[in-house]
């Protein structure tokens, strides 16, 4: 990749502004002062700018602690979205949000540049199992797991068989293999619950970290990287 496109997709400025860094010698390429904009990069170069260094990597996978009030979109003109809580470098990158939670709806958000994980993520027909905390206005009932395991008709749409195990009287840990539009609230309120908190736990093979905090994210590790991409039959 020219060493101009590499650093205006990291995140340092228009390609214009990138070309005048390079040509006062702001840039080094392998400890080598860089003065020419189209000079090509190979992987695991190493980069400095103004003498720090640069992480060249160009596919970035994150998991973000998502807090409530917080859209899942790539930008919105009113409201504060998941993009405004990750470091220029991963907008810069477009490291977009697999799937989508609701605006009131917290936990693991995997966001990654990779498309092709991205897609195989969410397709339905790789279903992905989900599993998430809820916390509902009424206590829980046997006939609940029931209604689950067999798969709730909903007004648009039979949910696929899930599972729900009570953990207290208004708590149940459920997982689903689905993502439709609100589909945990709309399955727990077809068994007469509201929903008053909703919080997801896991997605695939991978759970949320327990030290982020909400509106925190953290790269995947290269085991968890892995795991994930087996998960969806990449990488075997």
């Amino acid at each position: 990749m020219r060493l101009d496109a590499l650093l205006s997709r990291l995140g340092y400025g228009s390609r214009s502004e990138v070309q005048r860094l390079i040509r006062r010698g702001a840039v080094a390429v392998d400890g080598s002062a860089a003065r020419d904009p189209s000079q090509g990069v190979l992987p695991g170069a190493t980069l400095s700018v103004d003498g720090l260094a640069v992480d060249s990597r160009i596919e970035r996978t994150v998991m973000l602690h998502k807090p409530a009030g917080v859209l899942t979109a790539a930008r919105d003109p009113k409201a504060a979205t998941v993009m405004d809580l990750l470091p220029r470098v991963y907008r810069s990158l477009s490291c977009m949000p697999v799937g989508r939670l609701d605006k009131d709806t917290t936990g693991l958000l995997l966001l990654t540049t990779d498309g092709e994980l991205a897609h195989r993520l969410i397709s339905p027909k790789r279903e992905i199992e989900k599993t998430y905390l809820a916390t509902t206005d009424t206590p829980l009932q046997t006939e609940d797991v029931s209604a689950f395991a067999w798969g709730l008709v909903l007004s648009d749409f039979t949910a696929k068989p899930a599972v729900l195990d009570i953990v207290d009287a208004h708590t149940a840990r459920i997982t689903v293999t689905e993502g439709k539009y609100h589909q945990v609230r709309r399955m727990l309120a077809a068994c007469g619950h509201e929903t008053l908190a909703l919080h997801r736990e896991r997605v695939g093979p991978l759970y949320l970290d327990a030290a982020l905090r909400p509106g925190e994210m953290r790269e995947l590790t290269a085991d968890e990287l892995s795991a994930l991409r087996q998960s969806v039959e990449l990488d075997l």
